[in-house]
């Protein structure tokens, strides 16, 4: 029951309805200074309704929710995520350089003037993972099929190189590699005679677009005819009085030829200096007709060997109508 204050007439005091906030009585009778503070402070001391306390605890709440917020948005600090960055872009680079492209460097002068000492060549690495094979034309680049770099003293790289290189950010100091032209693949015979030129299946070669000015076909190494064992290639340096290529390691297994599984991939563009950037086709001396003998010859072996069937049928047809039983 609320108890309001009583009027200085003595008239009962009317019952305040639920929900109504109880107000004293007018009274023409003043209160003294000390009930008034004492009135005033019964009203500071009085507990919140209901209402006001659902009040506080949903204006805290909110505050809790918008300070969450606030800190979940909140960015990492770069120095802590830099390691991350650089471990995805050293993993990113490796799984580059292992299935798809590798950069390689120059060391000689045994491509020119196709390619010049300190040329950075790309190398792709992809193709052959889905069974492609090297190509007559092609600059290729393969490991060392055994005593070709024998007399090339390798350079013992610094921490440094070694990372960068086991990453495909530079060419590897360790592996010994070697980059030619492909000049003939397995199945093919070749040769070249004097002043050349150089014959692929009796087609001879016309090699002016890439081999370096001023040298013979041949240079000074005659050679042939060489038959090419399937899966092997015959390779050759554009500059041919300076490369030690498959005509000077005849004396080795294979006698001179690359197996294709040594092949690393195909360089198809010179991607630095920014000065000498260009692509690496396929010269159009290797397509000319005829220059393919296994492939000319394949269509003539498949209709011959699908006519012989249809004749011994055709035959044992014809004997069996003339000489019913």
């Amino acid at each position: 029951m609320a108890v309001g204050a009583r009027s200085g007439t003595g008239e009962p005091e009317e019952p305040a309805g639920r929900g109504e906030t109880t107000r004293p009585a007018t009274s023409s009778v003043h209160q003294s200074p000390a009930q008034s503070q004492a009135g005033a402070q019964a009203q500071h001391s009085a507990p919140a309704g209901p209402s006001d306390t659902s009040d506080a605890l949903d204006t805290s709440a909110g505050d809790e929710v918008s300070g969450g917020m606030k800190k979940a948005k909140k960015p990492r600090a770069f120095w802590k995520e830099l390691p991350i960055l650089i471990g995805i872009a050293l993993l990113l680079a490796l799984l580059i350089k292992t299935f798809l492209v590798q950069a390689f460097s120059i060391p000689s002068d045994s491509m020119q003037d196709t390619l010049q000492r300190g040329d950075r060549v790309l190398v792709d690495k992809l193709t052959p993972w889905f069974g492609s094979k090297p190509q007559r034309g092609e600059v290729v680049v393969f490991h060392d099929p055994g005593g070709w770099l024998n007399e090339t003293p390798t350079p013992e790289p610094n921490p440094v190189q070694k990372v960068l290189s086991f990453i495909g950010l530079m060419p590897s100091a360790e592996e010994k590699d070697l980059i030619k032209r492909v000049i003939a693949v397995g199945g093919d015979t070749v040769e070249c005679h004097g002043t050349g030129p150089v014959k692929v299946n009796g087609k001879a070669l016309k090699e002016d677009s890439y081999v370096f000015p001023g040298a013979t076909p041949c240079g000074d190494r005659a050679f042939g005819p060489i038959h090419v064992p399937k899966g092997r290639i015959w390779v050759m340096g554009d500059h041919r009085d300076d490369s030690l290529d498959s005509r000077y390691h005849q004396n080795l297994k294979g006698n001179g030829t690359v197996s294709e599984d040594e092949v690393v991939g195909r360089a198809f563009t010179i991607a630095w200096p920014i000065n000498r950037w260009a692509t690496l086709p396929v010269p159009d001396t290797f397509d000319q007709p005829g220059i393919n003998k296994a492939m000319a010859a394949a269509p003539a072996a498949l209709g011959l060997a699908g006519a012989v069937p249809l004749v011994m049928w055709r035959r044992r047809r014809l004997t069996g109508t003339r000489n019913p039983r």
